[in-house]
């Protein structure tokens, strides 16, 4: 049975393959619709003609969604081969563009990009009007594999495969309170208010450095979002530990000392290395090394 659907998936359209994969992802016909841009009557009707070129349903209708069958299952397999050749062949085109013109995809977490990146764009598009560059801020990491991003901003070194990847700066973080406030006191944070990131980000260096630097303050306020972090701060709600690079262009808020500094992380960029010689990716990575470089 599955050598037979192996020669039928091999005749059909890579279109149909890849509302099939949307589905499969998104879990259900809304998502896979807004994942391609198409309308959820449409993605229906496409997954019904899919079935019937294959002769297996693929899906099994849930009150949660969709559910692979087994048929489905081994469809995915061979349906995930066939997107990793065409997107290997749609990055080696593009990776063969010389024309600073056309598309660029960047991906970064929220303050990143709106407070460091955005005044390096704004250089680019100066630069290079004929590039159209879509900045993603995100908290989770896109996929340069599949071309969800061009180059992306992460905490850390890249561990996917052929992405080519560099570290670009050490950030700094310092402690925060709104302007005039009171400053805390090392050691101890009895009565002060503390701001933290949401359960699902708390593990990170400086987050932990925080709440053993000031041991007896009590936790107010929690958020996934450094902006959001800065904005409660500036309204006095509390201590933030927050990226220099952010705190020191935030008006309201002021920089106060602990005694000693949160720990830094390292920012890297990435781009998997089928793009490496496409002109304008080249040309935005030039401008962004050459301004941390400085």
């Amino acid at each position: 049975m599955h050598n037979c659907l192996l020669w039928r998936l091999k005749m059909m359209d890579w279109g149909d393959i890849r509302v099939f994969l949307a589905i499969v992802r998104g879990g259900t016909l809304g998502a896979a619709a807004r994942t391609l841009g198409q309308t959820q009557p449409t993605m229906g009707r496409r997954l019904r003609t899919l079935e019937g070129a294959v002769g297996h349903s693929l899906f099994q209708r849930t009150s949660d969604g969709f559910a692979l069958t087994e048929e489905g299952s081994a469809m995915l397999v061979h349906a995930e081969r066939m997107e990793e050749d065409a997107l290997a062949i749609e990055r080696q085109v593009a990776g063969h563009g010389h024309q600073l013109a056309g598309g660029l995809r960047v991906t970064c977490i929220d303050w990143f990009g709106a407070h460091v990146l955005t005044p390096l764009l704004a250089e680019f598009a100066r630069q290079h009007p004929r590039v159209t560059v879509e900045l993603l801020t995100d908290q989770r990491f896109l996929s340069l594999s599949r071309r969800e991003a061009d180059v992306a901003f992460r905490f850390g070194p890249f561990d996917e495969p052929d992405v080519v990847s560099r570290k670009l700066l050490e950030l700094r973080y310092g402690t925060y309170v709104r302007t005039g406030d009171a400053h805390p006191a090392a050691g101890d944070g009895a009565g002060a208010n503390l701001m933290a990131l949401d359960s699902a980000f708390s593990g990170t260096p400086d987050d932990g450095w925080l709440q053993k630097a000031l041991p007896n303050a009590r936790t107010v306020f929690r958020s996934n979002s450094r902006n959001v972090q800065a904005r409660m701060c500036a309204q006095g709600t509390g201590v933030a530990v927050l990226p220099v690079l952010l705190g020191n262009v935030i008006a309201g808020i002021e920089r106060v000392n602990l005694g000693d500094e949160p720990p830094s992380r390292d920012m890297w960029i990435g781009y998997h290395r089928d793009l490496q010689r496409l002109a304008r990716l080249r040309a935005l990575i030039d401008l962004v090394v050459e301004k941390f470089a400085g």
